[in-house]
């Protein structure tokens, strides 16, 4: 009984360390800007043993020389209510299971009539379900910033007490400016200012409004976005962000 108490309380303390071990660093973070994030020295370990090559651009910029407009594109287009929220928006996170929920049973229902009609038994589908996030920018900064992408209870609660420390110790604009200058946008591509070179051959302080929501709109999937530079629906959809982007607060 006394080695469980002893190993419990060794847990308790290794957990509280690490939690003290973000606080400092996200402390920091308020007048240092990070080199890399854990996303991205993962994917440069990754690109590095599968093309055998080191492909990475990123180059900090400050919040002033990143253009308004990709600021707005980004807001509008991944978090509308990013200045009012403390990190979750729980309406947002609702939303998402639900949409979810129902996808999962739509696909079910059709494995089902496809089983039905072919008289064979229900299986799975083979084309995975769109899977809709209710991620803030703020969550997915902490995600970047600290954590892999496993999809467990344990790291999802991490993730939460990250994204209420980088809410309570950095503010709305320092949060933006960090995500900015290290999002992912495209294979090795980092950061608005390595972005807007990539795609545009120009400073990101030089974005117009449609190549922000351009930008903006490949965010949730910009290595496929890289390659489908001509995508229809990238098109349509930057046009629906542009128009947005007016009603979008910047912090």
């Amino acid at each position: 009984m006394k080695a469980l108490l002893r190993w419990t309380l060794f847990v308790l303390a290794a957990l509280l360390a690490l939690q003290l071990f973000f606080v400092i660093r996200i402390a920091l973070m308020a007048v240092v800007a990070p080199e890399s994030t854990s996303f991205e020295r993962s994917e440069a370990w990754r690109i590095l043993h599968e093309k055998d090559r080191l492909r990475w651009r990123q180059q900090w910029v400050n919040y002033g020389d990143i253009s308004d407009n990709l600021k707005r594109a980004v807001i509008a287009s991944e978090d509308g209510s990013f200045n009012y929220h403390e990190g979750v928006d729980w309406d947002a996170l609702e939303k998402a299971w639900e949409k979810n929920a129902k996808a999962q049973e739509r696909a079910a229902k059709q494995a089902t009539k496809s089983a039905q009609a072919s008289k064979v038994a229900p299986k799975a589908s083979t084309k995975p379900v769109k899977v809709v996030g209710g991620s803030t920018i703020t969550q997915q900064l902490a995600k970047n910033l600290f954590l892999s992408g496993e999809r467990t209870l344990v790291r999802k609660g991490q993730e939460l007490v990250l994204t209420l420390l980088l809410e309570q110790l950095l503010g709305k604009r320092r949060i933006l400016e960090l995500y900015l200058n290290h999002v992912e946008w495209g294979e090795g591509v980092f950061g608005a200012e390595a972005a807007a070179q990539h795609y545009f051959r120009k400073p990101a302080s030089r974005l117009t409004a449609y190549e922000a929501a351009r930008l903006a709109v490949m965010l949730p999937r910009p290595r496929y976005y890289e390659k489908l530079p001509n995508s229809g629906y990238l098109a349509d959809r930057a046009s629906t962000i542009q128009a947005r982007m007016p009603d979008a607060t910047l912090p």
